[in-house]
């Protein structure tokens, strides 16, 4: 492994001095020196491990605008793990090697090793990175990504404020991988604390842990205001299990972006913001001013055995630890799954921004998210494969048609319905792992249906958001059980539909998206549960991977692309 990041440091360092050759004098660059590093780190006032950058929990917050480019150096100082950074929601047009995702579109950074990343942030919006390479996201590897707009936006506000929010578990990630790959399967249970910007409280007479309930870094974060403004929130979840619900109270919230596209506004007492997603919300502080207020979050989706995640909103000039006197806020009931889709369809584009669908799709994918087994052992499988990514990084493998690198039979388009019963467990729950493709023909319009079905758990069907890499997608609709491929295209909205890059598909289910394949490269397509996704709940797409440019060596140097560099030198 030596000589690997030897050559992989050389290269880096190259490129980054071409980088900084090549910059356009008027062109706006920001550069971020990163090392990634083990840090002991008390979230929630427990002592645990996390992965921190720069020594800071969460990460560094990137601003930057539309138009610009970011450069992040990543200096990977762990010594027992590899990484890699997804910058989510950014599309990486024309840099698809950048995206972030070990096995499809890069190599994983090794311990020891220097990779640069270099991007366009091409759209204003409410995005954050995150760790995509086994289960480091739920370590505490993530930060915010703000794109400012380079014009006037179609709303008002008088400061800003942002929030990353998140789950949190005791038990390290290591436990949390060995549990999920065993057999028989062991679950980590329900998450201990949710997080608002890395923050929560647990009690410390519960744990044998190492807990003190002063520690600053657990102590309640807290969101200043002055009495009469109004604020941008920007508000992003993280999270590696569940659907949280966000709610201030005393304050209603007014829905005014989403995934970086803005929407209708919407008022609303409450947001239900699932992983993978971001909003922006107006809120006036028009509270009586001598006192402080909640603002928390709760589980949606999955029975709340967590207790509510808590920060302040401090109306200044009271002081921060000034703490609110009623109870703490209430989110609308774990299964009320109604209100979560009724609050889902509210958002659309907003009237003259809308970026409207094309009216047909050249392709359609009816992909069923289902549980299964193999070997006994518990996998998710999409139209009964399980993901199982290669060493080759598929980008690589397809540019350069290097054979044996992953399985060239394609998975398959649909499944029939008719053969199978979503609203129980499967009776044959056998399934296969898998790294086949969907190819796509370059700029042709592409509709996918996520049917969701039961579990191998009686009468439980879960949420699941998903994220598409490397595009945003129009979201059609919302329905309930089998997806008819006659009746229910003809409910599809076309007219308004928002643009995002996360969406949920509901328990016993179905969500349709539409979506451009314009983007030259390989893109993962998967749920953003981490544990779903780690166990198989994903697929890859494709389209114009002849149209990409010549991949940096520096993305390449594992699997069988390792041979084509060791023979380039």
């Amino acid at each position: 492994m030596a000589s690997r990041v030897s050559v992989v440091y050389l290269f880096s360092v190259m490129f980054f001095m071409l980088t900084l050759l090549s910059f356009d004098t008027e062109a706006k660059v920001h550069f971020h020196k990163w090392k990634v590093n083990y840090q002991t780190w008390a979230p929630d006032c427990v002592e645990v491990n996390i992965i921190s950058i720069n020594g800071q929990y969460p990460g560094p917050t990137i601003r930057a605008t539309e138009g610009d480019t970011i450069v992040v150096e990543i200096e990977n100082l762990m010594p027992t793990e590899n990484v890699v950074i997804h910058w989510h929601g950014i599309r990486q047009i024309g840099t698809p090697w950048n995206d972030g995702t070990a096995s499809i579109s890069q190599c994983a950074i090794y311990s020891g090793e220097t990779y640069v990343y270099k991007f366009v942030v091409d759209r204003p919006g409410t995005y954050f990175y995150h760790g995509h390479y086994g289960l480091q996201r739920s370590a505490g590897f993530y930060g915010s990504l703000i794109v400012d707009a380079a014009g006037k936006e179609p709303f008002t506000y008088d400061g800003e404020l942002s929030i990353i929010l998140n789950d949190w578990w005791h038990d390290s990630t290591y436990e949390q991988a060995v549990g999920l790959s065993s057999n028989p399967f062991v679950w980590v249970g329900e998450p201990q604390s949710l997080l608002i910007d890395g923050r929560g409280q647990y009690n410390c007479s519960t744990t044998s842990h190492s807990c003190n309930a002063t520690n600053k870094q657990c102590s309640p974060y807290v969101l200043p205001v002055r009495s009469g403004n109004t604020y941008r929130l920007r508000i992003a979840s993280v999270a590696s299990l569940s659907a949280i619900n966000f709610v201030i109270q005393g304050h209603k919230m007014n829905v005014v972006e989403a995934d970086g596209h803005y929407v209708e506004p919407v008022e609303i007492d409450d947001l239900d913001v699932y992983s993978g997603e971001s909003y922006s919300v107006l809120i006036t502080a028009n509270r009586e001013p001598s006192q402080n207020y909640w603002a928390g979050v709760n589980v949606r989706g999955r029975q709340p055995k967590t207790p509510t995640g808590l920060a302040i909103l401090n109306y200044l000039p009271n002081p921060s630890t000034k703490l609110p006197i009623a109870p703490y806020p209430t989110s609308p009931l774990w299964n009320d799954y109604a209100y979560s889709k009724a609050l889902a369809m509210k958002f659309v584009a907003l009237k003259g921004h809308e970026e409207l669908p094309p009216l047909q799709s050249h392709r359609q994918l009816i992909l069923l998210n289902a549980q299964n087994k193999i070997n006994g052992y518990i996998k998710w499988a999409i139209n009964n494969i399980s993901l199982l990514p290669p060493l080759t990084p598929y980008l690589a493998a397809m540019k350069y048609k290097i054979k044996g690198a992953y399985d060239i039979t394609p998975p398959p388009d649909i499944y029939s319905p008719r053969d199978y019963n979503i609203t129980i467990p499967p009776p044959n729950p056998n399934t296969v792992e898998g790294s086949g493709v969907y190819v796509f023909t370059l700029n042709s319009v592409v509709d996918v249906i996520l049917q969701n079905a039961n579990t191998l758990t009686a009468n439980n069907s879960e949420i699941h958001p998903w994220h598409l890499h490397g595009h945003d997608f129009w979201i059609l609709g919302y329905g309930d059980g089998v997806f008819d491929p006659a009746k229910d295209p003809l409910n599809y909205n076309t007219v308004n539909p928002p643009l995002r890059n996360t969406v949920a598909v509901f328990p016993y289910g179905w969500t349709a998206i539409r979506f451009k394949a314009d983007n030259p490269g390989v893109w993962a397509f998967h749920c953003h549960l981490e544990a779903h996704f780690f166990m198989g709940m994903g697929v890859v797409f494709a389209e114009g991977v002849e149209k990409v440019g010549k991949l940096p060596n520096v993305a390449m140097g594992c699997g069988l692309t390792k041979n084509m560099i060791d023979m380039h030198h």
